[in-house]
């Protein structure tokens, strides 16, 4: 039987998984500074949720000063180690997206959170706040470009992904299964098994969790209550800059780029 544990416990083999597309990434956010936000400026960035680091350092390999936190204590432990271990810069703590507070009075030039870590904010009340807080923390001008996995009501199906990938000799197979989504609690049930191989001994762990739930017309409502962002672009996980798509129901992982409006008066948390 598989062994109960947060993933996020495990930061390793969450990154290990998680990593091949780190440097795609990278470069799809400096794109999309450029094409959208306060190109040519301090370079300040902000990564809510941040993990494991994989993008912290990738963004401070290309010249961004990166702020981040998260709220697991052991992915954030990580974070720091490897930041320290490959001789960058970046300032770290622990903390929530609902809630965060930046550790000195300033404001940013870029935020990112690619990977639906946004869901986690089961109620709308803290959705709107998490929005509010990013607002507040960037300069006018300046985007947030926020990865969401959007919801087919109609679907009655369990969906699966399954990624492979391996480093240093450890090999993790990840599944993760999500079930149909309850439209009025407008929540979904997610499982996610780990495999590890590691040394000639397999274990397998699994994490059980929940995501609220949107489609286009539900982020789009979303969106209207924070009055300080517009929405001018948004694409799809293939991190292609010359592709921008609708925000519609017809694909399912959807980057949305926000703009602080320029008449936005300039907070600071």
């Amino acid at each position: 039987m598989p062994k109960l544990r947060d993933w996020y416990d495990t930061p390793l083999y969450y990154d290990i998984i998680f990593d091949a597309d780190t440097p795609k990434e990278g470069a799809f956010l400096d794109a999309l500074h450029e094409r959208y936000g306060r190109a040519g400026q301090s370079r300040q960035l902000l990564e809510p949720a941040c993990g494991s680091g994989r993008l912290v350092s990738e963004m401070a390999r290309r010249g961004w000063k990166v702020s981040g936190f998260d709220g697991n204590a052991r992915m954030l432990d990580f974070a720091k180690e490897r930041v320290q271990q490959q001789e960058l810069n970046a300032r770290l703590w622990e903390d929530w997206m609902q809630s965060f507070e930046l550790p000195k009075v300033q404001t940013l030039d870029f935020a990112h959170c690619l990977v639906s870590t946004f869901k986690y904010l089961l109620k709308e009340q803290d959705s709107v706040a998490c929005l509010q807080r990013i607002s507040a923390a960037l300069k006018p001008g300046a985007i947030f470009a926020l990865g969401v996995h959007l919801t087919n009501y109609s679907s009655q199906q369990k969906d699966h992904e399954r990624w492979v990938a391996e480093r240093d000799g450890i090999k993790v197979t990840c599944n993760t299964h999500t079930w149909p989504a309850d439209r009025k609690k407008r929540l979904e049930d997610l499982r996610t098994r780990l495999t590890i191989e590691d040394k000639g001994r397999r274990h397998v762990q699994e994490t059980r969790w929940q995501f609220r739930t949107y489609n286009a017309k539900q982020m789009r409502a979303l969106l209207a209550k924070v009055h300080d962002f517009e929405l001018v672009a948004c694409y799809d996980f293939t991190y292609d800059l010359l592709s921008p798509r609708e925000l519609d129901d017809s694909y399912a992982d959807v980057v949305l780029i926000l703009k602080k409006k320029q008449s936005s008066p300039q907070s600071v948390l």
